[in-house]
């Protein structure tokens, strides 16, 4: 069953840049994965320090795979000190 994820990122004060540097960093090694079946970044038109990553995978364990991949480990280690809050990505089914 494909699993789609969801990740939001609000930039702590004066990190905007820095967020958005990260996240351009891990799109391509993520993109490159066989089991990523899709991958965008978005950034809010009302708050320019919300950003969002949705991706698609092909099952559950390539989804896994990617979370222990050396380049998503870092990215997490590396944008983590830049938010405002706690990061959180959620693993979702599509039900339509």
């Amino acid at each position: 069953m494909e699993v789609f994820i969801f990740a939001r990122f609000h930039a702590a004060p004066d990190k905007r840049e820095a967020v958005r540097e990260a996240m351009h960093r891990v799109q391509g090694p993520t993109r490159l994965e066989p089991g990523c079946l899709g991958y965008g970044a978005f950034q809010s038109l009302r708050d320019p320090d919300e950003f969002y990553i949705q991706s698609r995978w092909k099952d559950q364990a390539a989804f896994d795979h990617h979370a222990a991949l050396p380049h998503t480990v870092r990215f997490v280690a590396e944008v983590e000190p830049l938010l405002d809050h706690p990061f959180k990505a959620s693993l979702m089914k599509q039900i339509w």
